[in-house]
């Protein structure tokens, strides 16, 4: 399931760093965690759908492992993110 184009540029217009931004660590995290909220939505309806079972998991470990490097790159920044996209 692919953002909407509005969706995906609204993202990243509220979390990039400067004017040019659109892979920055903490975008690349928001995105991630608006696909995975939208899967999410899926399996309600389609509680047996293993392949994008699957697809989330993968998804959730990139995601994982962002907020790794960011936790150690930069502890404010993912304190930050983390209070935003309510993740914990």
């Amino acid at each position: 399931m692919a953002l909407a184009k509005q969706k995906k540029e609204g993202l990243i217009h509220e979390y990039k760093n400067h004017p040019k931004d659109t892979g920055s660590t903490a975008v690349q995290i928001a995105l991630l965690t608006e696909r995975i909220n939208l899967l999410g939505e899926h399996f309600k309806n389609h509680k047996k759908d293993t392949n994008s079972r699957r697809g989330l998991l993968v998804l959730v470990g990139r995601r994982r492992r962002l907020l790794n490097y960011l936790k150690k790159v930069d502890k404010d920044k993912y304190e930050e993110l983390n209070n935003r996209l309510a993740l914990r």
